[in-house]
């Protein structure tokens, strides 16, 4: 039986009754493109409309401040300089003689007052030297009681014609000159006793002596460096410091009136007062190199707080300045035209106002123009006010609002007053 030939070339009836599959990236791809379709219609039927009224709403919402009240007050005007504590008598003992230093009769850090003695250098070369001038002073006031003998005899003969008048005027010369030869040795009998006392190293003023500088046992010298010991006088003290030209004016228009004028020493972080004084001068002239002029406060220093050059802050009150509008410090602002506030409204809206300012603390400022007694100030919260905006006032802060407190007025404040311009 024949069967029938086919050629290589044409296709089996099986294979071409059969369509061919498409790839399966291909599915992946298309079936992705799907769900992502369906994930974006999904969103934007889904999120939710009105957002731009949201925003809107939340940019017109009133903006949380914190308010203080302007209000009239005294304002102390006080200047807070550097200042060092300075000794009103500070001395190097010295020995005004050459010798051995016998005794040293203090303490290192006693207390002494003014004519005590601190020590003792031998006396004895002295005294030998006082011994031969008072001979020698007793046998030239034997020659002069002689010589005036005689003379009184001259005098007495040459009134009688009895004696040439060159003898008697002769005798009358060596009178003199033995006068002069008494009074030289006087005067050496009585530097002697001088070098004698010199001996005796006394205070010269009361004070604290500090640490020695030279033992017992050693030869001195009249003037040698760095002395016996230092004497310093702590009670009462003083502190200097410097005054900036501008301010010389009130401070001297009060100095000659007469008032005294307060200055409290602080220690040097200004944290803490250390003792009271007052005023005792104004130098005469300014240094033109710092354009300051310095002055001298007086403290009684009963307790020696204040060390010789301790640096300290020197707070010298000036004046009170009375029935002064007053301005939380922290409420002023700084900008293009300077110093400005934000003012709250009674509609609770907030305006800008320029201000200028004189003096001030770390509390309160005081305000010359640009504000009412009354007036509502923003003093936190300003980052993103500006003018016009609504503002809320928290409950607690209205609360104290008109009860803000008065500048304090006595100079022992924490933060006393300095000058603004």
């Amino acid at each position: 039986m024949d069967t029938p030939n086919q050629s290589p070339s044409s296709p089996s009836p099986t294979s071409s009754s059969r369509p061919t599959p498409p790839p399966r990236r291909r599915r992946l791809l298309v079936w992705g493109g799907v769900g992502a379709l369906a994930v974006m219609l999904a969103v934007a039927f889904l999120r939710p409309h009105g957002g731009g009224s949201k925003k809107h709403n939340a940019g017109n919402a009133p903006q949380p401040v914190a308010v203080a009240s302007v209000h009239a007050g005294d304002m102390p005007f006080v200047l807070t300089e550097l200042g060092t504590v300075v000794p009103i008598t500070n001395v190097t003992v010295q020995s005004r003689i050459d010798g051995y230093l016998m005794k040293v009769l203090f303490t290192e850090g006693q207390h002494v007052h003014k004519g005590d003695l601190l020590a003792l250098i031998d006396t004895r070369p002295y005294d030998v030297l006082l011994a031969q001038y008072e001979g020698q002073l007793a046998q030239d006031v034997a020659q002069l009681q002689k010589a005036r003998v005689d003379n009184a005899r001259y005098q007495t003969l040459i009134r009688q014609n009895s004696v040439a008048a060159m003898t008697a005027k002769d005798q009358q010369f060596l009178v003199e000159q033995y006068e002069g030869t008494v009074k030289a040795d006087q005067a050496l009998v009585d530097n002697e006793k001088l070098q004698i006392e010199y001996c005796h190293i006394i205070a010269p003023v009361d004070g604290r002596v500090g640490i020695r500088q030279v033992d017992a046992g050693n030869y001195i010298t009249a003037g040698q460096t760095n002395g016996l010991v230092i004497l310093t006088q702590m009670q009462p003290i003083s502190v200097i410091f410097t005054l900036p030209e501008n301010d010389i004016g009130p401070v001297a228009e009060r100095l000659h009136a007469g008032t005294a004028l307060a200055v409290e020493a602080w220690d040097s972080a200004n944290e803490h007062k250390i003792a009271d004084g007052q005023v005792s001068v104004l130098d005469s002239q300014i240094d033109t190199s710092t354009g300051t002029v310095r002055m001298r406060a007086i403290f009684p220093n009963n307790e020696e707080t204040l060390f010789p050059n301790q640096f300290v802050n020197a707070h010298l009150m000036v004046t009170t300045e009375h029935g002064v509008l007053l301005v939380p410090t922290n409420a002023l602002q700084t900008g293009p035209n300077g110093q400005f506030v934000y003012v709250v409204k009674p509609d609770h809206t907030v305006d800008v106002r320029d201000v200028k300012t004189g003096h001030a603390n770390d509390s309160m400022t005081v305000v010359t123009s640009g504000l009412k007694d009354g007036e509502t100030v923003v003093t936190d919260g300003v980052d993103h006010l500006r003018s016009g905006i609504k503002v809320s006032i928290p409950a607690e802060t209205a609360a104290s609002t008109p009860a803000a407190a008065p500048a304090d007025t006595t100079p022992a404040s924490n933060t006393p007053a300095s000058k603004q311009g």
